[in-house]
Protein backbone atom coordinates (compact mmCIF):
# COMPACT_ATOMS: atom_id res chain seq x y z
CA UNK A 1 0.00 0.00 0.00
CA UNK A 2 2.58 2.65 1.17
CA UNK A 3 4.39 2.17 -2.54
CA UNK A 4 1.32 2.30 -4.35
CA UNK A 5 0.81 5.87 -2.40
CA UNK A 6 4.46 6.77 -3.14
CA UNK A 7 4.05 6.22 -7.12
CA UNK A 8 1.56 9.34 -7.03
CA UNK A 9 4.22 11.94 -5.64
CA UNK A 10 6.91 10.24 -7.39
CA UNK A 11 5.44 10.68 -10.80
CA UNK A 12 4.33 14.14 -10.24
CA UNK A 13 7.76 15.17 -9.09
CA UNK A 14 9.17 13.95 -12.50
CA UNK A 15 6.42 15.72 -14.14
CA UNK A 16 6.46 18.97 -12.04
CA UNK A 17 10.58 18.88 -13.74
CA UNK A 18 9.16 18.60 -16.77
CA UNK A 19 7.06 21.45 -16.99
CA UNK A 20 10.09 23.79 -15.78
CA UNK A 21 12.88 22.07 -17.80
CA UNK A 22 13.57 23.19 -21.47
CA UNK A 23 12.17 20.99 -23.76
CA UNK A 24 14.62 19.38 -26.36
CA UNK A 25 14.42 18.39 -29.87
CA UNK A 26 12.88 15.26 -30.04
CA UNK A 27 14.80 14.34 -33.08
CA UNK A 28 17.80 14.71 -30.78
CA UNK A 29 16.33 12.03 -27.98
CA UNK A 30 14.71 9.54 -30.51
CA UNK A 31 15.46 6.10 -31.50
CA UNK A 32 13.69 2.89 -32.57
CA UNK A 33 10.85 2.08 -30.44
CA UNK A 34 10.44 -1.37 -30.67
CA UNK A 35 6.84 -1.81 -28.84
CA UNK A 36 4.82 1.19 -30.28
CA UNK A 37 4.33 3.30 -33.32
CA UNK A 38 1.44 4.95 -31.01
CA UNK A 39 1.88 8.14 -28.61
CA UNK A 40 4.13 7.44 -25.86
CA UNK A 41 2.65 5.91 -22.87
CA UNK A 42 2.81 8.48 -19.29
CA UNK A 43 5.88 6.53 -18.19
CA UNK A 44 7.59 7.16 -21.31
CA UNK A 45 6.67 11.04 -21.21
CA UNK A 46 8.40 10.79 -17.41
CA UNK A 47 10.98 9.13 -18.51
CA UNK A 48 11.75 11.28 -21.04
CA UNK A 49 11.66 14.19 -18.99
CA UNK A 50 13.80 12.50 -16.08
CA UNK A 51 16.66 12.04 -18.57
CA UNK A 52 16.10 15.62 -20.07
CA UNK A 53 16.31 16.77 -16.61
CA UNK A 54 19.81 14.86 -16.14
CA UNK A 55 20.94 16.34 -19.39
CA UNK A 56 20.49 20.01 -18.00
CA UNK A 57 21.55 19.74 -14.23
CA UNK A 58 24.64 17.89 -15.76
CA UNK A 59 25.57 20.33 -18.28
CA UNK A 60 26.04 17.68 -20.42
CA UNK A 61 25.08 19.83 -23.79
CA UNK A 62 28.18 22.26 -22.91
CA UNK A 63 30.53 19.25 -23.41
CA UNK A 64 29.49 17.98 -26.46
CA UNK A 65 27.44 14.89 -25.37
CA UNK A 66 24.61 14.44 -27.82
CA UNK A 67 21.48 13.77 -26.01
CA UNK A 68 20.55 10.73 -27.78
CA UNK A 69 23.52 8.76 -27.48
CA UNK A 70 22.70 10.00 -23.19
CA UNK A 71 18.99 8.46 -23.59
CA UNK A 72 20.60 4.94 -25.37
CA UNK A 73 22.75 4.83 -22.68
CA UNK A 74 20.76 5.44 -19.82
CA UNK A 75 18.21 3.40 -21.41
CA UNK A 76 20.85 0.24 -21.55
CA UNK A 77 21.52 0.95 -17.76
CA UNK A 78 17.82 0.33 -16.52
CA UNK A 79 17.67 -2.56 -18.76
CA UNK A 80 20.93 -4.01 -17.41
CA UNK A 81 20.06 -3.04 -13.82
CA UNK A 82 16.34 -5.01 -14.24
CA UNK A 83 18.50 -7.78 -16.05
CA UNK A 84 20.56 -7.81 -12.85
CA UNK A 85 23.80 -7.37 -14.44
CA UNK A 86 24.87 -4.44 -12.34
CA UNK A 87 26.15 -3.65 -8.70
CA UNK A 88 23.12 -3.03 -6.71
CA UNK A 89 24.26 0.59 -5.85
CA UNK A 90 25.30 0.89 -9.33
CA UNK A 91 24.52 4.76 -10.52
CA UNK A 92 27.31 5.40 -12.82
CA UNK A 93 27.51 5.18 -16.60
CA UNK A 94 30.30 5.64 -19.01
CA UNK A 95 29.57 6.60 -22.53
CA UNK A 96 31.87 6.56 -25.44
CA UNK A 97 31.00 8.22 -28.80
CA UNK A 98 33.20 6.92 -31.17
CA UNK A 99 31.24 8.99 -34.07
CA UNK A 100 33.25 12.34 -33.09
CA UNK A 101 37.04 12.61 -33.82
CA UNK A 102 39.48 11.46 -31.68
CA UNK A 103 40.77 14.81 -31.51
CA UNK A 104 37.41 15.53 -29.03
CA UNK A 105 36.85 14.61 -25.32
CA UNK A 106 34.34 11.53 -26.49
CA UNK A 107 34.48 9.93 -22.97
CA UNK A 108 31.93 11.14 -20.55
CA UNK A 109 31.21 9.53 -16.64
CA UNK A 110 27.98 10.49 -15.24
CA UNK A 111 26.51 10.32 -11.92
CA UNK A 112 22.93 9.38 -12.58
CA UNK A 113 22.16 9.78 -8.51
CA UNK A 114 23.78 12.85 -7.92
CA UNK A 115 23.38 14.16 -11.17
CA UNK A 116 26.89 15.35 -12.20
CA UNK A 117 29.79 15.01 -14.79
CA UNK A 118 32.35 13.15 -12.89
CA UNK A 119 34.78 13.15 -15.99
CA UNK A 120 34.90 13.99 -19.97
CA UNK A 121 38.06 13.19 -21.49
CA UNK A 122 39.90 11.45 -24.58
CA UNK A 123 39.83 8.22 -25.46
CA UNK A 124 41.52 6.21 -28.75
CA UNK A 125 39.67 3.65 -30.79
CA UNK A 126 41.30 0.56 -32.83
CA UNK A 127 44.19 1.02 -35.13
CA UNK A 128 42.26 -0.79 -37.80
CA UNK A 129 38.47 1.43 -37.09
CA UNK A 130 40.37 4.52 -38.84
CA UNK A 131 42.40 7.73 -38.54
CA UNK A 132 40.95 10.05 -36.67
CA UNK A 133 37.17 9.03 -36.84
CA UNK A 134 36.03 5.80 -36.17
CA UNK A 135 34.17 4.08 -39.58
CA UNK A 136 34.61 0.03 -38.82
CA UNK A 137 33.53 -1.97 -36.32
CA UNK A 138 34.26 -5.42 -34.82
CA UNK A 139 33.34 -8.46 -32.76
CA UNK A 140 36.45 -10.56 -34.56
CA UNK A 141 39.49 -11.45 -32.52
CA UNK A 142 42.82 -9.94 -34.25
CA UNK A 143 40.36 -7.67 -35.98
CA UNK A 144 41.86 -4.54 -33.57
CA UNK A 145 39.06 -2.54 -34.29
CA UNK A 146 36.61 -1.54 -31.54
CA UNK A 147 33.19 -2.80 -30.92
CA UNK A 148 30.39 -1.00 -30.33
CA UNK A 149 27.81 -1.44 -27.70
CA UNK A 150 26.72 -1.71 -24.22
CA UNK A 151 29.49 -3.57 -21.62
CA UNK A 152 29.46 -3.99 -17.91
CA UNK A 153 32.84 -3.32 -15.70
CA UNK A 154 34.80 -6.26 -14.33
CA UNK A 155 37.37 -6.77 -11.98
CA UNK A 156 40.93 -4.62 -11.94
CA UNK A 157 43.85 -6.29 -12.79
CA UNK A 158 47.57 -6.13 -13.56
CA UNK A 159 48.70 -6.23 -17.33
CA UNK A 160 51.04 -5.23 -20.00
CA UNK A 161 49.71 -1.36 -19.85
CA UNK A 162 49.70 -1.47 -16.05
CA UNK A 163 46.78 -1.79 -14.03
CA UNK A 164 43.68 -2.29 -16.07
CA UNK A 165 39.91 -2.96 -15.86
CA UNK A 166 38.50 -6.08 -17.38
CA UNK A 167 34.77 -5.36 -19.92
CA UNK A 168 32.00 -7.78 -20.43
CA UNK A 169 30.22 -7.29 -23.45
CA UNK A 170 26.47 -7.78 -23.15
CA UNK A 171 25.51 -7.33 -26.73
CA UNK A 172 25.38 -10.44 -28.81
CA UNK A 173 27.47 -10.43 -32.75
CA UNK A 174 28.49 -6.12 -31.40
CA UNK A 175 30.39 -6.94 -28.37
CA UNK A 176 30.38 -10.30 -26.54
CA UNK A 177 33.65 -11.81 -27.76
CA UNK A 178 35.46 -8.67 -25.66
CA UNK A 179 36.63 -11.33 -23.00
CA UNK A 180 38.16 -13.20 -26.26
CA UNK A 181 39.53 -10.25 -27.73
CA UNK A 182 41.53 -9.40 -24.22
CA UNK A 183 39.89 -5.81 -24.90
CA UNK A 184 39.39 -3.95 -21.33
CA UNK A 185 39.98 -0.73 -20.36
CA UNK A 186 44.04 0.56 -20.02
CA UNK A 187 46.32 3.56 -20.15
CA UNK A 188 48.15 4.62 -23.33
CA UNK A 189 50.86 7.02 -23.63
CA UNK A 190 49.40 7.57 -27.42
CA UNK A 191 46.09 9.18 -25.68
CA UNK A 192 46.34 12.84 -25.11
CA UNK A 193 47.06 16.23 -26.71
CA UNK A 194 50.71 15.18 -27.03
CA UNK A 195 49.16 13.05 -29.91
CA UNK A 196 46.77 15.59 -31.17
CA UNK A 197 49.49 17.75 -31.44
CA UNK A 198 52.21 15.68 -33.10
CA UNK A 199 49.82 13.34 -35.29
CA UNK A 200 46.69 15.36 -35.94
CA UNK A 201 45.09 12.93 -33.92
CA UNK A 202 44.66 10.58 -30.80
CA UNK A 203 47.26 7.50 -31.16
CA UNK A 204 45.01 3.83 -31.57
CA UNK A 205 45.02 0.85 -29.94
CA UNK A 206 43.98 -2.64 -30.89
CA UNK A 207 40.56 -2.73 -30.31
CA UNK A 208 40.41 -1.73 -26.55
CA UNK A 209 39.38 1.62 -25.28
CA UNK A 210 42.75 3.42 -23.88
CA UNK A 211 42.65 6.56 -22.21
CA UNK A 212 45.39 8.86 -20.83
CA UNK A 213 47.88 7.55 -17.87
CA UNK A 214 47.00 10.63 -16.09
CA UNK A 215 43.36 9.76 -15.51
CA UNK A 216 43.41 5.79 -16.18
CA UNK A 217 43.22 5.49 -11.91
CA UNK A 218 41.07 7.83 -11.52
CA UNK A 219 38.63 6.15 -14.47
CA UNK A 220 38.84 2.61 -13.24
CA UNK A 221 38.24 3.67 -9.62
CA UNK A 222 35.03 5.11 -10.35
CA UNK A 223 33.61 2.24 -12.67
CA UNK A 224 35.02 -0.93 -11.65
CA UNK A 225 32.42 -3.70 -10.31
CA UNK A 226 29.66 -3.94 -12.57
CA UNK A 227 28.95 -0.52 -13.71
CA UNK A 228 27.49 0.82 -17.39
CA UNK A 229 29.61 1.54 -19.94
CA UNK A 230 28.42 2.58 -23.50
CA UNK A 231 30.30 2.39 -26.79
CA UNK A 232 28.48 4.43 -29.50
CA UNK A 233 29.39 4.44 -33.11
CA UNK A 234 27.82 5.33 -36.88
CA UNK A 235 26.68 1.71 -37.54
CA UNK A 236 22.86 1.31 -39.02
CA UNK A 237 22.09 -2.01 -38.17
CA UNK A 238 23.37 -2.26 -33.71
CA UNK A 239 20.70 -3.32 -32.10
CA UNK A 240 20.84 -4.44 -28.34
CA UNK A 241 17.58 -6.23 -26.05
CA UNK A 242 18.46 -3.30 -23.60
CA UNK A 243 17.76 -0.68 -25.71
CA UNK A 244 13.98 -1.15 -24.17
CA UNK A 245 12.43 2.05 -23.59
CA UNK A 246 9.47 0.85 -21.73
CA UNK A 247 11.05 -1.48 -19.41
CA UNK A 248 13.98 1.33 -18.72
CA UNK A 249 10.53 3.47 -17.63
CA UNK A 250 8.98 0.88 -15.24
CA UNK A 251 12.72 0.48 -13.53
CA UNK A 252 13.19 4.17 -13.68
CA UNK A 253 10.54 4.70 -11.79
CA UNK A 254 10.13 1.88 -9.35
CA UNK A 255 13.76 3.19 -8.36
CA UNK A 256 12.94 6.20 -7.62
CA UNK A 257 10.09 5.32 -5.77
CA UNK A 258 11.97 3.08 -3.25
CA UNK A 259 14.52 5.92 -3.15
CA UNK A 260 11.72 8.11 -1.95
CA UNK A 261 10.20 5.68 0.34
CA UNK A 262 13.41 5.33 2.29
CA UNK A 263 13.93 9.38 2.58
CA UNK A 264 10.01 8.95 4.52
CA UNK A 265 11.24 6.01 6.58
Amino acid sequence: MRKTLLWVPCALFVFSLALTSPVYKSENLSFKDSTSNSSLSLSSQLFNQYVDNIYQIASLQSVGLDAAVFKKAITGYYNLKMANKLSANSSVITIVDLAKSSCTKRMWIVDLLSKKLLLNTWVAHGQRSGDDMACRFSNDVDSFESSIGFYVTDNVYMGKHGRSLRLNGMDEGFNDRANERDIVLHAAEYVGPGSIKALGRLGRSQGCPAVSPLVADRIINIIKGKNVLFVNGNVDNYNSRYLNPDQAARIAFQDNEESLERRVL
